[in-house]
């Protein structure tokens, strides 16, 4: 189970405690949970690594993070207005690896209900 640490600006939205559960459920491997928060035509972006397009992909992509699981999540912010949000922290990893990460989400409409497009940025710490 990944010990989670978040911020206190986590739960002032609807929008904002649903990035932090889909922040969580990403940590957790909880493809279901991150399934039945996007669209059917879901674009998630990991800079630098593949660009996943479609439900299809997306799941396949879920599926392979689910072994890399984090044994804490240290959640800094989860910011969102109108149509965008968005979540930083670090993950540590149970190898010991740490990684910053910013996960930027577009919402299909600004009630926030489902995720459309995912754009992750990831550094390593050394």
């Amino acid at each position: 189970m990944t010990t989670v640490i978040t911020s206190a600006d986590c739960g002032n939205s609807p929008k904002n405690k649903l990035l932090e559960k889909l922040a969580i459920a990403f940590a957790e491997g909880d493809a279901g949970f991150i399934l039945a928060n996007v669209t059917d035509d879901i674009r998630w972006n990991i800079l630098g690594e593949k660009l996943i397009q479609g439900r299809y992909d997306f799941a396949g992509a879920l599926a392979q993070i689910k072994d890399d699981l984090v044994l804490q999540l240290i959640i800094l912010h989860v910011v969102s207005h109108g149509k965008a949000g968005a979540v930083d922290g670090v993950a540590i990893f149970e190898d010991g690896k740490r990684r910053a990460f910013c996960d930027v989400y577009g919402f299909s409409g600004a009630s926030g209900r489902r995720v459309r497009e995912i754009t992750s940025y990831r550094v390593e710490i050394v």
